[in-house]
């Protein structure tokens, strides 16, 4: 494993741990929650560019869905995402040349 990538997968570890302990307490913390979901998100950034950076695959983290989401909102983002994905991989219209 590259160094880049360890030392980005150890800081995404250890932000999800600290997520988790702040999650699990009692009272939780609104601004403590808020830090410790910033430092995930910043971490699995940091982790998803290191990854690109060393081997060009895509972001790991793309199909993580929002569990705070509602049935028709994902059903509605799925089939934006679908169209986007069919038009991408769909034929190129030939155009003729400008008179």
């Amino acid at each position: 494993m590259s160094k880049k990538i360890d030392s980005a997968l150890k800081d995404l570890i250890k932000a999800l741990k600290k997520h988790a302990d702040v999650a699990s307490e009692r009272h939780i913390s609104l601004k403590r929650s808020q830090r410790a979901t910033a430092k995930v998100r910043a971490a699995a950034t940091a982790y998803a560019a290191a990854v690109h950076a060393k081997s060009g695959l895509g972001n790991p983290f793309d199909e993580v869905i929002d569990p705070a989401l509602d049935e028709e909102t994902l059903e509605s983002l799925s089939a934006e995402r679908d169209a986007i994905a069919r038009s991408l991989t769909s034929e190129v219209p030939i155009q003729s040349a400008a008179l």
